[in-house]
């Protein structure tokens, strides 16, 4: 759905593809209560920031939590919309509100229930060998 589509600039007409990079803790990289969401707009780097406390919201609203994948379906569908209705092209950062994440989820969620499943998001990169170490037995 929203993890790699295209849409039109309002403005300049122009088609703009937007692919999902990575969702990151913001606290870790600009010490923010946020998750940075970040998509690759025609190849130039747009971040779409969901307050943490969006995910708190959630889950005492409905007792479910906002995955990974849930956060880049909201940040494109955000996004995608943001694009329709003119943004601002130099930014590169948006900042939703707790209302605006928990109103793009809902949507998320009704288009997800239409096409019955949730898009899985692609692997980026190569794939790393991962080796499991046996943990000793505690008898």
């Amino acid at each position: 759905m929203y993890e790699d589509f295209h849409v039109t600039d309002r403005w300049t007409g122009e088609d703009l593809h937007c692919r999902w990079k990575a969702n990151i803790v913001a606290i870790a990289t600009r010490h923010a209560d946020a998750v940075d969401v970040r998509f690759d707009v025609n190849v130039k780097p747009m971040w779409i920031a969901l307050p943490c406390e969006a995910w708190v919201e959630q889950k005492r609203r409905t007792g479910k939590v906002i995955t990974d994948q849930l956060a880049a379906q909201i940040a494109g569908r955000y996004l995608k919309s943001i694009i329709e209705e003119g943004y601002d092209a130099a930014r590169e950062m948006y900042t939703m509100s707790i209302e605006e994440v928990l109103a793009q989820l809902d949507a998320v969620l009704a288009e997800a229930t239409e096409a019955h499943s949730l898009p899985v998001l692609p692997i980026i990169g190569p794939v790393q060998e991962t080796s499991y170490i046996p943990t000793p037995s505690r008898t």
